[in-house]
């Protein structure tokens, strides 16, 4: 199936933002609606989509997903036949916090893109989903088919709710629907206060890496790249509803990780072990067989190469 006019929410975002950039990239027209909001610096965003504002095929708009008259006008005004939902609000740990500002943005701003996208007939719904659907009650590597009813965060309840909201307009209005969930993304652009771009900052500044429990917790990191691809193959494919993970297949334990790090950027690391903290679980992996036999999904990116990617890109932010 070929489209032509995409449409992402959350677009100025980690990885909206390089999702647009392939898309346009391949010819597509894409919209972009992002809020800028102060979760992290806004300017950092605007960063992100310096590239793709040159194409004349891309158009941003500051706006947000609760606003549905915004979202009515926006799909009104231009040919849409894929709507790429990834804005949400991010984060386990602080959906401990603001648990009612994660109901309002992950569920009621869903719901609304659903309806947008169900009265103006888009055909096609990719939901950005997340590995903390999962919990910490399954076997490993997770499968799209394991129970998920037993979220560890206010986050993971959201993403499954989103989930739930995309089968039931499925099945209520017949679009073409793919849930897809991230393990762990990481690559340039990557949020600052994500593991790896944290970690990297306060090695390369001499300061203290914060480490919750011992160091042995495991995740799937999934290097950006790869993570496109399976977006960009999950757009173009026919299915009516399907959930894919897309993940690396690889688990990584934390003080692995830190060592990477150490290694690309030649410092060691001073770390500093805190209590584990509510709402993290103890390992993420991804089982992939079955975005592979339907998408050809398959990740190139090892983390041995990752990181390293990361790190250059990193440095030459601090002008190296």
């Amino acid at each position: 199936m070929r489209f032509q006019g995409v449409f992402i929410t959350g677009g100025a975002g980690f990885i909206g933002s390089h999702l647009a950039e392939r898309l346009l990239d391949r010819g597509f027209s894409v919209i972009c609606l992002d809020n800028f909001d102060d979760y992290y610096d806004p300017q950092i965003k605007r960063e992100n989509v310096t590239q793709a504002l040159k194409a004349p095929n891309y158009k941003l708009v500051e706006g947000d997903i609760r606003d549905q008259d915004l979202l009515s006008r926006l799909l009104a005004q231009n040919p849409v036949e894929v709507m790429v939902h990834l804005a949400a609000r991010p984060g386990v740990r602080p959906s401990l916090q603001v648990p009612d500002l994660y109901e309002k943005v992950n569920i009621q701003g869903t719901l609304n893109v659903l309806e947008m996208v169900r009265q103006y007939r888009v055909p096609k719904f990719l939901f950005g989903s997340s590995s903390s659907v999962y919990g910490a009650g399954n076997s490993f590597p997770s499968r799209e088919t394991d129970r998920v009813d037993t979220p560890q965060s206010v986050y993971a309840v959201t993403k499954r709710t989103g989930e739930l909201l995309a089968w039931a307009y499925h099945q209520l209005y017949g679009m073409s629907v793919g849930c897809l969930r991230f393990f762990t993304v990481y690559g340039p652009r990557q949020r600052p206060e994500m593991a790896i771009h944290k970690f990297t900052r306060l090695i390369w500044e001499g300061q203290e890496v914060p480490v919750f429990g011992d160091g042995s917790s495991e995740r799937d990191y999934t290097y950006i790249d790869d993570i496109v691809d399976g977006l960009i193959a999950a757009l173009e494919a026919d299915f009516d509803f399907e959930i894919f993970n897309l993940g690396d297949s690889q688990s990584v334990p934390l003080h692995r990780m830190i060592a990477l790090i150490e290694q690309s950027l030649s410092r060691r690391a001073q770390i500093k072990n805190l209590a584990e903290q509510p709402g993290d679980v103890r390992k993420t992996c991804a089982h992939i067989e079955k975005a592979h036999q339907l998408l050809g999904y398959a990740p190139k990116v090892p983390i041995e190469k990752g990181i390293p990617l990361f790190v250059h890109w990193f440095q030459k932010r601090q002008d190296v």
